[in-house]
């Protein structure tokens, strides 16, 4: 038994709580009110009390009741009240009316003779009204003395009535206990006989109801004998029930209700009586569950969600609080203090719940991918890295005997591949890098996730510039490198040129003392393929890479795009786990379930293994490359977490908008009057998006920029059209194409869509379009000096200057400086030239020639007239 409180003790006792306060009290107990905690000692002493206390008021009654009827001390009895009697007469006069037709003429007579009784005393009594309110004031007086008087007799002959009808009532009992015992001797042989007793009870006592209802409206009659019916009587009872039988089917379903002797309740205070004297239904008791040793909570939880823990309805909850001094309601947040002190009024130890944060994607990953139980050996993964149009891609295809080249624009790798090849049972996975260099973040992508680096190199090339960023971005990821020279096959190819630079970037081979292998190859030819794959798989013996296949799959994302069938499609490399289909995923801010998985040659599989490349589709939007993919144990927390941290992502996005402050104001400024390229930009894989979108932000023009306002993967639809129209963009498509209707509504509102399926074609056209928004520039260009011989003054005209030309040439759109004494006087514009009377274009040196400068007269004899043009500078 545990603790309780003096207010639930006194509820299970059924006694109020104020008298077991007192009760308490009385015998000693350190109790003050009805919120007091009880221990068990303190329970089990209150309870026998209580018990004492009943056990004595229960004898007292007794024997009180044997005092005051002595002749009926052997039978219990109940005193009822005069209303009660009146009230089961009424009941059961009407029950016996319905059950015994020959009773109801003699019964309606005895009614109908009360009732001319009760009529005429009613009449009298008013006439006698009338008549005293007619007399004066003496006789008023003895009216109301006569009145007293027959009001004592009503009254003294009522009490005598009430007596003898409680006799009466006595003596019923005594007689149906007799008939019970009678009849519990006798063998019961059908239900009916039992059911009979209630029917035959309730009409002896309708009937001495009857008789009391005549013994106090007239004279006691002596029973009146059944008559015999008439045939008439017998045909009409017949016609009556014959009539019953033709009710509607309604009727018959309800024939088992006695509409007729249903109670009309006209008098309200009669139901109410009667409703209090109902027993009152027992309603079901809750099952006590023990409270918990320890509630585990977290900020923030209300009433309901800590009822539930506490096995506790939340009003309960919210009465705690309340006689606590906190108003709450049950759906209102609480704060850590609040739960404590509830807990510690529970008497329980609480313990706030430390949660994880399920958005943080690097802490699982991390945490599964250091896991060291059911460690088996897996196979490596091997990224080939290189130069553009080294071979790479080559000696992959040569290695899977696949043609991947001959699909590739140009014959250059746009997004990276995944393969896996088989050699003496045992596994490689490679992964494909492109070599152009807008693809850096995909080569840094790919030495992130491998474990060993094959470096290809044309023997007859040499090392590039690709080439040494490929060294970088391995070094950088510790990744073992194996360089394979390819090429060798041709002509001019010089293998141990390509050593020699290599070795400039730390990498000395094994015959020099070195750690690094290299292999001559040539992957046209299939020359060294095998020698390569043996060092690979040598060099992962010494790694001894392993990997649990029993835990839950992360991993990284190689690839992704948006097909037009399937939706968001992304290729992953699992790195620990097992990934089985229908996993619930978090893969970056995108979240899903794993619905088909298939793998590197496009056959549908169930589950994939440690190093083993998939692709997958389930996801609900396009995750970016590289972004870490983690499983669930639930759907739910899954959609959670990446609907979390897709929102981070956003707000993330916002911040990136610099404020102006007084530090950045004048490059602020600078940006403002900058003029920009809006572009729109899709293409096929989200790798090939990163990279064209980073290649146009490093295009560096003078006063230009470029301002990307949409990059996705995909066809180029009609919203991509309708956001280019209203920011006046240029769409750039990449190994993609528009739908038709993207088609006419672009040549409707004239969006110029240009198609690549190379990247610097794209970066070249964009290039251009820059440099022809930059605002022109012009540069003085002289043309001509010419010297005044003579002036001439015309009005309306001004000063004419009658001049040579010197050198060179004038033209009618020159302009012109007046040079006194090798000082500019004036700067200006033409307003004519003429040769004698015409007017000319131009006048060359060695001729004669007359003109005007516009708002300028003062010219002289011997002053310089130097003419030029401002001709527009093609922007390098």
């Amino acid at each position: 038994m545990g603790k309780k409180r003096v207010y639930e003790l006194a509820k299970e006792l059924s006694i109020p709580s104020k008298e077991l306060v007192n009760l308490a009290q009385r015998n000693k107990m350190d109790i003050a009110s009805h919120m007091a905690v009880l221990e068990t000692s303190q329970i089990q002493q209150l309870t026998k009390l209580v018990q004492q206390q009943t056990t004595a008021k229960s004898q007292n009654a007794s024997q009180a009741a044997v005092k005051q009827h002595p002749q009926h001390a052997g039978s219990e009895k109940t005193k009822i009240k005069i209303t009660a009697i009146r009230r089961s007469e009424k009941n059961n006069t009407e029950k016996k009316e319905n059950k015994k037709p020959n009773n109801q003429a003699r019964t309606a007579n005895n009614n109908r003779s009360s009732q001319n009784t009760t009529r005429n005393r009613n009449q009298n009594s008013n006439q006698n009204r009338n008549r005293t309110n007619r007399n004066t004031n003496g006789d008023r007086r003895s009216s109301m003395m006569n009145r007293a008087s027959a009001g004592r007799k009503h009254l003294a002959q009522y009490k005598q009535n009430a007596q003898a009808s409680v006799e009466e009532i006595d003596k019923s009992r005594q007689q149906a206990a007799a008939n019970h015992q009678k009849r519990a001797k006798r063998p019961v042989t059908s239900t009916t006989s039992a059911t009979a007793r209630p029917t035959a009870q309730k009409k002896t006592t309708a009937t001495k109801t009857n008789n009391y209802r005549n013994h106090r409206t007239s004279t006691p009659k002596a029973p009146a004998m059944p008559q015999p019916v008439a045939a008439e009587q017998k045909e009409k009872q017949a016609s009556e029930n014959k009539r019953q039988h033709e009710f509607t089917n309604n009727r018959r379903k309800n024939e088992h209700i006695d509409y007729r002797n249903k109670p009309k309740h006209k008098n309200k205070r009669k139901l109410k009586k009667r409703q209090v004297n109902k027993p009152k239904k027992v309603l079901p008791q809750r099952k006590e569950r023990p409270l918990p040793e320890t509630l585990e909570y977290t900020v923030g939880m209300n009433a309901q969600d800590l009822g539930k823990i506490l096995h506790r309805e939340p009003a309960e909850i919210v009465k705690k609080l309340f006689m606590l001094g906190i108003m709450v309601n049950q759906n209102q947040s609480l704060d850590k203090d609040t739960i404590e002190l509830l807990a510690t009024d529970y008497d329980i130890n609480a313990q706030e719940k430390v949660e994880e944060d399920i958005t943080d994607l690097d802490t699982f990953f991390e945490a599964e991918v250091s896991n060291t139980d059911n460690l088996e050996s897996r196979p490596p993964v091997v990224t080939i890295m290189g130069h553009v149009d080294h071979g790479k891609t080559t000696l992959l295809d040569n290695l899977r005997n696949s043609h991947v080249t001959a699909g590739e624009a140009g014959g250059i790798t746009q997004h990276i591949g995944a393969y896996q090849v088989k050699l003496d049972n045992r596994l490689i996975t490679f992964l494909d890098t492109p070599g152009h260099a807008a693809f850096s973040n995909m080569r840094a992508r790919g030495a992130d996730i491998t474990d060993i680096v094959v470096l290809v190199v044309a023997a007859d090339d040499g090392v590039m510039p690709q080439t040494i960023e490929a060294i970088n971005h391995a070094k950088a990821a510790k990744d073992p490198i194996i360089v394979a020279i390819n090429k060798i096959d041709k002509p001019d190819a010089n293998p141990q040129h390509v050593t020699e630079e290599l070795m400039k970037y730390e990498l000395i081979p094994e015959e020099y003392g070195g750690d690094t292998i290299f292999v001559n190859i040539s992957a046209k030819k299939g020359t060294g393929i095998d020698d390569l794959l043996q060092m690979i798989l040598l060099e992962a013996d010494v790694l001894e890479l392993k990997a649990n296949p029993k835990q839950k799959a992360v991993g990284t994302v190689i690839e992704a795009r948006l097909d037009k069938g399937r939706g968001p499609v992304a290729s992953l490399l699992v790195q620990q786990g097992t990934l089985h289909k229908g996993d619930p995923i978090v893969v970056g801010n995108t979240f899903g379930r794993v619905r088909v998985m298939t793998d590197d040659r496009g056959r549908r599989i169930k589950e994939a293994l440690p190093s083993q490349p998939v692709m997958i589709t389930g996801l609900n939007d396009v995750p970016q490359s590289a972004d870490k993919f983690v499983v669930f144990d639930d759907e739910k927390t899954a959609r959670s977490a990446g609907e979390e941290r897709a929102k981070q992502a956003q707000m993330e996005e916002r911040k990136r908008t610099n404020a102006v402050t007084l530090d950045n104001l004048f490059d602020t400024m600078k940006q403002n009057d900058m003029k920009e390229v809006d572009v729109v930009i899709k293409a096929d894989v989200q790798g090939s998006v990163e990279a064209l979108q980073n290649s146009l932000e490093k295009i560096d023009v003078e006063g230009v920029r470029v301002n990307i306002i949409h990059a996705a993967v995909g066809a180029i639809n009609e919203s991509d059209v309708t956001l280019a129209s209203a920011s006046n963009a240029i769409i750039i498509g990449f190994n993609v194409r528009p739908t038709n209707q993207a088609k006419i509504q672009a040549d409707e509102e004239n969006v110029d869509i240009r198609l690549h399926n190379v990247i610097y074609k794209a970066i070249d056209e964009i290039e251009s379009a820059m440099k022809g928004l930059l605002e022109p520039v012009y540069e003085e260009k002289v043309t001509g000096n010419l010297t005044v011989r003579e002036t001439y003054k015309v009005s309306k005209v001004g000063t004419i200057a009658g001049c040579i030309v010197d050198s060179g040439l004038i033209q009618r759109d020159s302009g012109v400086r007046l040079i006194r004494d090798g000082i500019v006087i004036y700067q200006g514009k033409l307003a004519s030239l003429k040769r004698f009377k015409d007017d000319v274009k131009e006048v060359k040196q060695g001729f004669e020639c007359g003109l005007t400068i516009a708002d300028y007269n003062d010219i002289k004899i011997d002053d310089q007239l130097e003419a030029y043009v401002m001709q527009e500078v093609q922007v390098e």
